[in-house]
């Protein structure tokens, strides 16, 4: 079992605990609020105190339920020093933080992540949102949760395009800020696809420290936070245009990665043989990098509409190598061009 982790962010303290299991016993029941969507509910939410219950999936991250769960916060009486608990996937920590972060303006958070991508990623480092329209996170927070609870056995229940889901998530990190990782993920494939504990266990943590020391140095991202968006500008396009219905959001990263290592190539900053390696390593987790017939258009007027757009230009995450990332504004044609090529058919 791997040991506590803490980390400061500017006025915010996090610590991220390892569990071997889900003990409600630990919360005090009358200033707590549990927040679930029906799958974790079935599956975990035995003995929660004052549950939530949302429906599954993206849609879910809505003004609507951000509503839901303060007016239930508001009708248990639980005041600034009550606590939110998200217990789910990305869609049920970000909507919990950021319910907790307006709450009262503000109030004590913990989240417990069920899904490989919420650990390493949604639940950690004080991101949280709601999609408004079709727009992913566009209404959002930054408010890091006080504890961040890990408990490794809750992913046995995980479907297996979610845990891949993750897997994009952690291929990204290791990219960004861990070669030792990236080798790990290419020497021990089979094991990490069969989700043995204990890899999996170090592969968090891992993933937890990378994110945390960025973390820490830019938590409202107004500098080196923004490599951890590397692929992040395509994929989210690629989720608005299909609706956030078609592709998962790990499986839009993995094609959001080597889209944005193929611009990379085209502005001179990738080298080849660099997206070549990233490349086989995603296909051996079986990654589609194709999305078929598309809308340069329409992939182009979702990242106009990105929170990381600079006036004309269009701000991407680009890398040189493993661990050597930058942000680069492109202009907008460039892009178009660049889409226009890539896009099988593109329109």
């Amino acid at each position: 079992m791997s040991s506590a982790l803490k980390f400061h962010f500017t006025d915010f303290t996090t610590t991220v605990n390892f569990r071997e299991s889900l003990d409600f016993s630990l919360l005090e029941k009358q200033d707590t609020l549990t927040v679930f969507d029906e799958n974790t509910f079935s599956l975990f939410g035995r003995g929660a105190p004052n549950p939530v219950i949302l429906p599954a999936g993206e849609q879910s991250k809505c003004w609507e339920n951000t509503d839901k769960i303060i007016q239930s916060a508001l009708r248990l009486g639980l005041g600034r020093d009550g606590r939110m608990v998200g217990i789910g996937g990305g869609v049920i920590c970000d909507l919990t933080a950021f319910s907790a972060s307006i709450y009262m303006r503000g109030c004590s958070l913990l989240l417990v992540p069920t899904t490989l991508l919420a650990m390493v990623d949604a639940a950690f480092g004080g991101k949280t949102g709601i999609n408004i329209l079709k727009f992913k996170n566009i209404a959002g927070t930054f408010y890091p949760a006080s504890e961040v609870r890990i408990i490794i056995p809750l992913l046995s229940s995980l479907p297996a395009r979610e845990f891949k889901s993750g897997l994009a998530e952690v291929i990204k990190t290791a990219m960004v800020g861990d070669a030792e990782l990236f080798t790990l993920l290419q020497e021990r494939r089979e094991q990490v696809i069969a989700a043995e504990p204990a890899l999996l266990e170090e592969i968090v943590a891992r993933c937890i420290r990378v994110k945390g020391k960025i973390v820490e140095q830019d938590l409202k991202e107004s500098g080196k936070r923004a490599i951890l968006n590397l692929g992040h500008t395509f994929a989210h396009a690629l989720e608005t245009v299909t609706a956030l219905q078609q592709w998962s959001h790990g499986e839009a990263v993995a094609w959001g990665l080597i889209m944005a290592l193929r611009l990379g190539e085209g502005l001179g900053v990738t080298d080849n043989s660099y997206t070549e390696v990233v490349h086989s390593m995603l296909k051996g987790y079986n990654f589609s990098l194709d999305i078929g017939e598309g809308s340069a258009r329409g992939l182009l007027q979702a990242m106009d509409a990105d929170k990381k757009k600079q006036g004309k230009n269009l701000r991407f995450i680009l890398q040189r190598g493993i661990e050597d990332t930058i942000a680069l504004a492109v202009d907008k044609k460039v892009v178009g061009d660049f889409l226009k090529r890539e896009v099988k058919n593109a329109y």
